[in-house]
């Protein structure tokens, strides 16, 4: 084949991804069109200080992340939010609740990748959609006085949200990449990195410890340009236990055996009840989050992780969904989650008490 046709073959390649491309708008545009008010700025400065606060320990407070495996249905969403901030009034002297928000789901093979991706349901796959209505929804929470917390997944993602998260996390599928690592130490909210599916945690603190230091590395702009975005390093990254494949790893025993694998020397830790500690049953999380409160005092645990919704279980994407289930993961219904948390309460304050006395 001669230059001529090389070319020729090249250029029909390009015209044809071209027309698979399709441009979204800019983060700066998304941001002016989705504004955050200065007093909502103000709330999330805060909700991010009282979180690093509680995560080194100058706030006695268990930091509790709680709500959907992911998001599907804002309107819902809303309304366990509404529920959430209800309860907050009520256990804010021991938990300080913070909204789990995730509208990016990491997939182990295929399947609906989240409400920034697919907000439709329907595989029409509308990320500028998806983009709207996740911005739109993440200031109606800020603005009903709820902290929010999802995950870092895809790198192009975070400068659409930046000025909204209060906390983050980066998942065991993620922990060891480089760019979500240098994103970590970028980001001006406290992340947790989760150990990996295996159960390792070098992997975890190896992260931790990347993020923590500044770095220069490729990244989009608010101009939605390539630029080398210059970090200081995460103040506050810290460690995630979600137990493994093969078991969980959030008992005080455990938490003691990694305590000695490193010294005495661990960052701040939370437990995701959900996922390897659960056994991936969405029910076994009130237990573990009992044990793990029993094991407060020795264990020093800063925050905790559930995976809770309007109705328990979970579903498949249908014509007939149940409103308020997951479609992800199963989760925890919200009556039983209201109740785990309010006797979680009182068991914290049992220990102030017995402290005390």
């Amino acid at each position: 084949m001669n230059a001529l046709n090389l070319s020729l073959e090249h250029h029909q390649n390009k015209q044809t991804k071209k027309q698979n491309e399709k441009t979204l708008v800019l983060p700066i545009e998304l941001k002016t069109q989705f504004p955050l008010s200065q007093t909502a700025s103000e709330h999330v400065a805060q909700q991010r200080q009282t979180i690093q606060n509680i995560l080194e320990g100058t706030d006695p407070r268990l930091m509790v992340i709680t709500g959907p495996c992911s998001i599907h249905d804002p309107i819902a969403a809303l309304e366990y939010a509404e529920k959430l901030i209800q309860l907050q009034s009520k256990v804010q002297d021991q938990i300080f609740l913070v909204m789990r928000a995730y509208i990016e789901k990491p997939r182990t093979t295929v399947g609906w990748k989240g409400l920034l991706y697919d907000p439709y349901l329907d595989g029409s796959s509308d990320m500028q959609a998806g983009l709207e209505r996740s911005r739109e929804l993440y200031i109606k929470m800020i603005e009903m006085g709820l902290p929010i917390a999802s995950e870092i997944l895809s790198p192009m993602a975070t400068a659409y949200f930046d000025d909204l998260l209060a906390w983050g996390a980066i998942g065991a599928r993620t922990s060891e990449s480089q760019i979500h690592r240098e994103i970590s130490s970028h980001m001006p909210y406290s992340i947790g990195f989760k150990n990996g599916t295996d159960g390792s945690i070098q992997i975890a603190m190896d992260a931790i410890q990347s993020a923590s230091h500044a770095h220069q590395f490729l990244g989009m702009g608010q101009s939605g340009l390539p630029c080398v975005l210059e970090s200081t390093g995460n103040p506050c990254a810290h460690l995630i236990l979600r137990g493994s494949n093969t078991g969980s790893n959030f008992e005080y025993t455990e938490i003691q055996k990694i305590q000695a694998q490193y010294l005495g020397k661990l960052p701040a830790l939370v437990i995701d009840c959900s996922h390897g500690n659960s056994n991936k049953n969405p029910l076994n999380q009130i237990s573990v989050l009992q044990q793990i409160i029993q094991e407060r005092v020795q264990s020093q645990v800063r925050g905790v992780m559930l995976e809770s919704f309007l109705v328990d279980g979970n579903q498949k994407i249908s014509d007939k969904m149940t409103y308020g289930q997951s479609i992800t993961d199963g989760c925890l219904g919200w009556d039983k989650m209201e109740q785990l948390l309010l006797g979680a309460a009182t068991a914290l304050r049992s220990q102030i008490f017995e402290q005390s006395a």
